[in-house]
């Protein structure tokens, strides 16, 4: 799995500087996991495709927390200084993940957040960090943040419609002792 070896690595003395697309975002906030992002990496930085896909999501609680966070400052909106390279990556991928891998390589980013698998690639191909939703609930793991990773899955497939083929989920699950 792209970025699961790199999870391992993350513990830096200093902040991290994060980008991301909407779906990890989304997706934890949906399962009420979205002080993850903010224990693991303090700071979260989304270009405005991202912050107006955010602002779209249907459920209520979800749209709340999301909201907070921006309040409170520790996910922060950004401009793209030059969309020469979403642009060019809007070709293949949708706006907030184009613009979260220009954000990610204009703030030389440690780490990218995405987890649409042709997003992650590009970034990768970019030279990025990658992980996604499924990183941040192993690191939660490791930290103790979490007793167990298969309910989280279970809530992001039943409450979040997020899929994951079943090979995956099996090797996230071995990585997590499960």
């Amino acid at each position: 799995m792209p970025g699961t070896t790199a999870t391992r690595s993350w513990r830096k003395t200093s902040p991290m500087l994060v980008a991301s697309n909407t779906s990890p975002i989304s997706n934890l906030a949906v399962i009420g996991r979205l002080s993850l992002l903010r224990s693991q990496f303090r700071e979260i930085w989304i270009p405005g495709a991202v912050q107006s896909e955010l602002h779209q999501l249907s459920d209520p609680a979800a749209l709340k927390e999301i909201q907070q966070a921006l309040q409170d400052g520790w996910m922060k909106p950004r401009a793209l200084r030059e969309d020469h390279v979403a642009r060019l990556l809007a070709a293949a991928l949708d706006p907030g993940e184009a613009e979260a891998i220009a954000l990610a390589l204009e703030l030389s980013a440690d780490l990218v957040l995405l987890d649409e698998r042709d997003g992650r690639s590009a970034a990768e191909r970019a030279g990025l960090r990658v992980t996604g939703v499924l990183g941040v609930l192993l690191r939660a793991k490791d930290d103790g943040q979490i007793q167990l990773i298969k309910p989280e899955i279970v809530a992001l497939r039943t409450q979040a419609r997020f899929f994951l083929s079943a090979r995956l989920q099996e090797k996230v699950l071995a990585i997590a002792g499960e």
